[in-house]
């Protein structure tokens, strides 16, 4: 984990010199009062839906929690809309686009799975099933594979009479 967030400041980097670039690509095309009004603008939407998906995703939370339902699924939803709309509100064409389409159903559903998976592969199986309720698990018909090959037991022989552990002795050497 410690070893890819080295990579962050980079990342960020490389994201702000593209979103400059692809912003006066927009500019050059539409023009840059187009595209300034079209930045400024997402934002602006970006911060309403801040507002919008966060009380939303309080009151999913609030409401499976009362309901006694494991509430991961809520609150892996609500994390994406809250980042749908905290990219929309960031100013920049490209992550207004992610943030935006974080926002369309079908792509949050998506997103919501993955989100569930990372958040299952990092917390242990009884916290995973707290939070999201029981595990839908697929099982593949066929020979089972085994998990781990056998532990090699000693090797026991017998010669006249004598068990010597760990070792093959061949008939007629002592």
């Amino acid at each position: 984990m410690r070893r890819g967030l080295r990579f962050v400041p980079l990342a960020l980097l490389a994201a702000v010199l593209l979103e400059l670039v692809v912003f006066v690509v927009v500019g050059r095309a539409i023009g840059f009062g187009s595209a300034l009004l079209a930045v400024f603008a997402a934002s602006l939407l970006g911060l309403v839906l801040l507002r919008r998906e966060g009380m939303r995703a309080w009151r999913g939370f609030k409401a499976s929690a009362q309901a006694g339902q494991p509430p991961g699924r809520q609150v892996t939803d609500g994390l994406v809309g809250l980042l749908g709309a905290l990219l929309l509100a960031l100013p920049g064409l490209i992550s207004g686009l992610v943030g935006m389409l974080l926002l369309v159903p079908p792509v949050r559903r998506l997103a919501r799975g993955g989100v569930q998976r990372a958040a299952e592969r990092r917390v242990s199986s009884m916290v995973a099933g707290d939070l999201f309720g029981p595990r839908r698990v697929r099982v593949r018909r066929g020979a089972a594979a085994p998990a781990e090959p056998p532990a090699a037991e000693p090797t026991v022989v017998v010669d006249g009479g004598r068990a010597i552990e760990g070792e093959i002795v061949e008939p007629g050497r002592n």
